[in-house]
């Protein structure tokens, strides 16, 4: 049986990372990312380097172990604990943070 290639961007065997991205009246789009920027890591110092315009929702997927969840709320989460490391942070981050914060 012949089979398709993955989908995910850097291997199935690893978790990948997607940002809905709010763009005011242009609307809402799932940003392209490359291989390096879809790990969870990459994805965070991103969000802290303010490589978004307004995240609204991240999802996380595995093609390997067949899942996608909505992680927003662990990202944001992690966000908390990292963005203290920064002199500044972006409003936009700090916006995700709140709203994240709202849906616990």
């Amino acid at each position: 049986m012949r089979t398709s290639p993955s989908i995910a961007p850097h291997g199935p065997e690893q978790d990948t990372y997607i940002v809905l991205d709010d763009f005011g009246s242009l609307g809402r789009a799932w940003r392209e990312t490359d291989e390096a920027g879809a790990h969870r890591a990459t994805l965070v110092r991103n969000l802290l380097d303010g490589q978004y315009e307004n995240p609204v929702r991240i999802v996380a997927f595995n093609t390997t172990e067949g899942w996608s969840r909505d992680v927003t709320v662990d990202i944001a989460d992690e966000l908390r604990r990292r963005f203290v490391e920064y002199d500044e942070v972006p409003e936009a981050v700090l916006a995700f943070m709140e709203a994240a914060a709202n849906k616990h």
